[in-house]
């Protein structure tokens, strides 16, 4: 049986690095490298209760390996493929997270995200 392996992903976080003058906070992007991120399709039933609850269609899910701790609600991620293509996407809602402890240690991912396309 072949062994489930993920990718590099690039998480695109973002870093307050002041504010403008009326208040409001100005960010800096910076692109983090995070391994092992498996990417996988999402069911029917993901993709209906997806679009029921937050009006988007979910295009991909990823796979969070454990021990990870980099905020992904609401952040752009990007990944290159085996054929040489780019998919950008746009995580949203709250990642599902499962108790790191109650999952076979076989598993590295604890963690699903949510994602539609870029833009």
């Amino acid at each position: 049986m072949a062994r489930l392996s993920g990718i590099s992903v690039i998480l695109y976080d973002e870093i307050q690095i002041g504010t403008d003058n009326l208040g409001n906070p100005i960010y800096e992007v910076n692109p983090v490298e995070v391994e092992n991120v498996l990417v996988g399709e999402p069911t029917s039933d993901e993709i209906v209760s997806s679009t029921q609850l937050f009006g988007k269609e979910i295009k991909y899910m990823l796979g969070i390996p454990k021990g990870d701790t980099h905020d992904w609600t609401n952040k752009k991620v990007s990944w290159t493929d085996s054929y040489g293509v780019t998919h950008t996407v746009q995580t949203f809602g709250f990642p599902i997270t499962g108790i790191e402890e109650n999952i076979p240690k076989q598993l590295p991912w604890h963690m699903k995200v949510r994602c539609a396309d870029y833009g």
